[in-house]
């Protein structure tokens, strides 16, 4: 027996081609490119997520990870890494994600929301209706250095499946997720796919036994109530 709706699952901060093959055969249906961010963890050059991302076979999805926040610095880049979607980890300006769209068709628009309080539901309220899903996380824009994700924090995932609920479009949930909990925030949220990077690490490294025990839980029925 399996959880009902068991959702999809995305490593990311992928810092190699062996990595990937790893995430892939342990059954991640998506891998996390890093681009430069102003913190956080997993970044690696433009030039090896392009060389990561064409050896990837479908359908298993590549999303670059973007900190840029304006469409043409946005189309530039991924022009260049030529991931299957663009997952934008801070605020962009609702006009330039219209721009996006009818620049770049074919490629997911996936908008992080990083979860501090009531007006992130309002955030994503906003937005909702721009992008093809919402990532919810665990950072917090407002500091003088910029969290932009990987904090292995979890936070308040009554909000996050308020939005879940209201916003109208595919959630992933991210921040601190790993395999003692995972059954907790599945059951909490409900979301479409989650997000995972520090927990299934070891040395900075993608760990096998790691994955493997992730899956795992994932894998288990509900208990009891």
């Amino acid at each position: 027996m399996r959880l009902p709706h068991v959702p999809f699952v995305k490593i990311c901060c992928i810092a190699s081609i062996e990595e990937a093959r790893l995430a892939v055969s342990a059954g991640a249906s998506a891998l996390g490119l890093v681009s430069a961010m102003p913190s956080g963890p997993g970044v690696i050059a433009d030039e090896l997520i392009a060389q990561i991302a064409a050896t990837v076979p479908p359908p298993v999805a590549t999303f670059l990870l973007t900190s840029r926040q304006d469409a043409d610095g946005i189309i530039e880049q991924h022009r260049f890494c030529r991931t299957t979607t663009l997952q934008l980890v801070d605020h962009v300006p609702h006009a330039e994600l219209r721009k996006l769209r009818r620049a770049l068709p074919g490629i997911g628009l996936v908008q992080v929301i990083h979860i501090t309080g009531e007006e992130s539901v309002e955030e994503a309220r906003a937005v909702a209706g721009l992008v093809d899903a919402l990532l919810l996380d665990s950072g917090n824009q407002k500091l003088p250095v910029k969290e932009l994700g990987g904090t292995g924090r979890t936070h308040d995932w009554r909000l996050s499946r308020r939005i879940r609920d209201e916003a109208g479009v595919p959630l992933f949930l991210a921040g601190g997720l790993k395999a003692d909990n995972v059954a907790d925030a599945v059951e909490a949220v409900a979301p479409h796919g989650l997000d995972l990077c520090s927990s299934v690490r070891s040395e900075g490294r993608l760990d096998a036994a790691r994955l493997r025990a992730f899956f795992s839980a994932l894998a288990q029925p509900p208990r009891a109530s």
